[in-house]
């Protein structure tokens, strides 16, 4: 998988001018770098792909095609399972995390389209990991789905407003939870 593009690969991907391209990079609307010695730009595929969903340009071109999905739980059952049942669907290409740490580490990598989150994980809550992604402009996209089996409504409304867009309470029907993630990508 390709990471770094020059101007004239990203122009192609993006559907635009290179031209285009240089001065979004040049005004710093696109992040990237010049290589030493040189005037040659070039550009990380997280960078791109930030890039391009902040200006709604489709990212097919660049992430083939497959949605981004990021599972956050302590119980590496849980992880299994829903890693497992996704990664059956050629739709979705899925890493895993088992702390907000090791999620905060992997999100800014990865860039996930969708987290799906367990609420109280050992080192933070999900109210806490939501509020850090809607604060990062670069995340806007990111689609949160809570996983729980909390079931006070005041602590799911807190979830809600913390920035979650979803929530869904354990044990859960994995169907259902494909439903919903089908839906998110067409917010």
């Amino acid at each position: 998988m390709q990471t770094i593009f020059t101007t004239g690969e990203a122009a192609e991907i993006c559907k635009v001018s290179q031209q285009t391209i240089i001065r979004c990079f040049d005004s710093g609307r696109l992040r990237g770098f010049r290589v030493p010695g040189s005037r040659f730009r070039r550009i990380t595929r997280n960078a791109l792909l930030v890039f391009m969903r902040e200006n709604g340009i489709p990212t097919d071109g660049l992430a083939g095609g497959k949605m981004k999905i990021l599972v956050v739980d302590d119980d590496p059952e849980i992880v299994e399972l829903l890693t497992d049942v996704l990664q059956r669907y050629d739709r979705y290409q899925v890493r895993s995390a088992g702390t907000g740490y090791e999620a905060g580490i992997i999100t800014h990598e990865f860039v996930p389209d969708v987290i799906i989150l367990d609420y109280m994980l050992p080192d933070i809550n999900g109210n806490v990991v939501c509020q850090t992604i809607r604060k990062n402009p670069a995340f806007a996209h990111i689609k949160i789905v809570i996983v729980s089996g909390v079931v006070n409504q005041d602590e799911i409304d807190g979830l809600l407003k913390a920035g979650a867009d979803e929530f869904v309470k354990k044990p859960f029907n994995i169907d259902k939870l494909v439903e919903l993630i089908e839906k998110l990508r067409t917010v």
